[in-house]
């Protein structure tokens, strides 16, 4: 994108490589100028946490509120009860409330890390949209919301015709979901004067109904940014990695385990990464991901050190470095990997090897393990594993054991 923005909010959003579209770029940039600009992004509270996929947009959130504007986070109480069927081959599960509220909380944890929450004017908010979505009328919001929805044009989009042309099933529940994302932008314009609606691409088609509701209806412009979908260069999705999502919250995804995510980022993806997850000048980045051969793992070192201290503090982070050396560069055990604490119960009973790196989380499931093993990718405390149906009792726990998979996943097994 060629635009040369006025305001430090577009600056930074261009230069760091987080913008893939915007409704209108000088008039939002006017607008920032202008004075401080709420935007907001929904989050849906499926999960009881946040993921790496998520942090791009928290980071769009931090740097806004960075450059003296204005970020709200949006939960979904409201419209989790529906489900985004954007880019889905089948329908979300329902949650009851309270699993809802509970998933809420344990995201609140994450934003609190990022972003400073308050009264003031360019003090972060938390919104529930279940307050005004949960009391609606329904005739009521049909005759004055609905009719300004074409449904030849929703079912265009990207979103709902891909889901549509594998003749895979949507329901009406979720044909709403559009409407009620609209309509939020539409209240939060309202109630709060936000301007900017910010999420990834794929939400491009609802951003725009938004704006179109809102303009429609109250007469009011107001904007959309996008970011790009992230795949990294070897064409995996960002955020998963072999063990699965790669949460934001420690009691889910410990800070080593986090750490090492990043220490394990592909050479190609080193610049681009320390440009969008941490806030070191575009330069240093440019020059750190510009590094080869052995040099480049310092700069992966940097950037998970960096992208660990904002989420989880700069002790965490020195002690995943500590850690990962002592495992890595000395062949010991270190006292932040993942582990497992076996009662004493299942170590006088014994369990086999392969069950162990499922319970460890090295594989998914007893088949993945076994045949890690039988391709001599698995160590036990180092050396080569090659029987998946050792039986591993409370004598091989007299000292805590390590489990390897390949060469950077560990794991430690106690006696509970």
């Amino acid at each position: 994108m060629t635009y040369h923005a006025k305001s430090d909010f577009l600056r930074v959003m261009l230069e760091r490589g987080y913008v893939a579209d915007c409704t209108d770029y000088q008039a939002l940039d006017e607008a920032l100028v202008k004075g401080v600009v709420p935007a907001y992004i929904g989050y849906d509270a499926t999960a009881a946490s946040l993921h790496v996929g998520h942090l791009l947009n928290i980071m769009m959130l931090r740097w806004l509120q960075k450059t003296g504007h204005k970020p709200i986070t949006l939960m979904g109480g409201g419209t989790t009860k529906v489900g985004d069927p954007s880019f889905r081959a089948d329908e979300r599960p329902l949650l009851t409330p309270e699993k809802i509220d509970e998933n809420i909380a344990g995201m609140q944890k994450v934003f609190a890390r990022y972003l400073s929450y308050g009264p003031g004017g360019g003090d972060a908010i938390m919104l529930n949209n279940a307050e005004w979505l949960d009391g609606l009328n329904y005739l009521e919001f049909l005759r004055d919301i609905g009719r300004h929805f074409s449904v030849n044009r929703m079912l265009s989009f990207e979103s709902v015709k891909s889901r549509l042309d594998r003749e895979q099933s949507l329901s009406f529940l979720e044909f709403n979901y559009m409407i009620l994302q609209a309509y939020d932008f539409l209240e939060l314009n309202r109630r709060y004067g936000c301007l900017l609606q910010m999420g990834g691409s794929d939400q491009w088609g609802n951003i725009v109904n938004g704006i179109d509701l809102t303009r429609r209806v109250i007469d009011a412009q107001i904007f959309g940014l996008t970011s790009p979908l992230l795949t990294t260069s070897d064409g995996r999705k960002m955020g998963k990695s072999a063990g699965g999502a790669v949460w934001l919250n420690g009691e889910m995804l410990s800070p080593y385990e986090f750490w090492q995510f990043w220490r394990n980022t592909t050479d190609a993806d080193v610049g681009r990464f320390l440009k969008l997850y941490t806030e070191l000048p575009v330069e240093d980045c440019d020059r750190l991901g510009a590094l080869g051969g052995a040099e480049i793992n310092g700069a992966k070192v940097i950037l998970a050190n960096e992208v660990t201290t904002l989420l989880h503090g700069a002790e965490a982070a020195a002690a995943a470095e500590a850690t990962a050396r002592e495992v890595f560069e000395k062949g010991g055990i270190g006292g932040e990997l993942p582990t497992v604490a076996l009662s004493a119960q299942e170590a006088a009973d014994g369990i086999s090897l392969s069950q162990l790196f499922v319970r460890a989380g090295l594989a998914k499931s007893g088949k993945e393990a076994k045949r890690l093993i039988a391709e001599g990718g698995a160590r036990v405390n180092d050396a080569d594993a090659t029987d998946a149906g050792r039986i591993i009792r409370a004598e091989d726990l007299a000292e805590p054991l390590k489990l390897t998979a390949g060469r950077k996943r560990h794991a430690l097994v106690t006696l509970g």
